[in-house]
């Protein structure tokens, strides 16, 4: 199976959920529509894409969570990849030429709570779990993503 682009998603106003989209402009500042409410703890360079796995996603939907694309602030859901097949300094190269680079994981905050049995948004915690988290990325060649396009995961060690 191969890694594609399943979600795509913004908020104009900030915030979550964020809403979904067929396309997503990626810059080196941001993600084009979406808008960062809390600027002290998100966007900027070094966090302008905010991206999930899918295997992230049915893992905590299987514990029982209502978690759902878009729902906890991603604004690229991934598809085909496990979560020990990225982690910070990998790169995701897309087949449209948009190129990012993972940086950190993305710290859950309650504003995600609704996504989270009894508003546990811990569960998406790296470190309570490395398994279980968001990742932030740079972007180094921007450009725009679209559904269904393949992605693919460079680890240099």
């Amino acid at each position: 199976m191969s890694a594609h682009v399943l979600g795509l998603h913004v908020n104009p106003d900030g915030g979550v959920p964020k809403h979904p989209v067929s396309t997503l402009g990626v810059t080196k500042v941001g993600c084009l529509g979406d808008k960062q409410n809390d600027l002290k703890h998100h966007g900027g360079p070094q966090k302008a894409v905010c991206l999930m796995l899918e295997s992230v996603m049915e893992m905590l939907q299987q514990s029982g969570h209502p978690i759902g694309p878009g729902t906890t602030g991603e604004n690229v859901l991934i598809g085909g990849l496990q979560p020990d097949d990225i982690g910070i300094g990998s790169s995701l190269i897309f087949s449209s030429g948009v190129k990012l680079q993972i940086t950190g994981p993305a710290p859950p905050c309650k504003t995600i709570q609704a996504s989270f049995l009894d508003g546990q948004f811990t569960a998406l915690s790296h470190k309570l779990d490395s398994h279980q988290t968001r990742w932030y990325a740079l972007v180094i060649d921007e450009g725009t993503l679209a559904i269904g396009e393949d992605v693919r995961v460079v680890n240099e060690s």
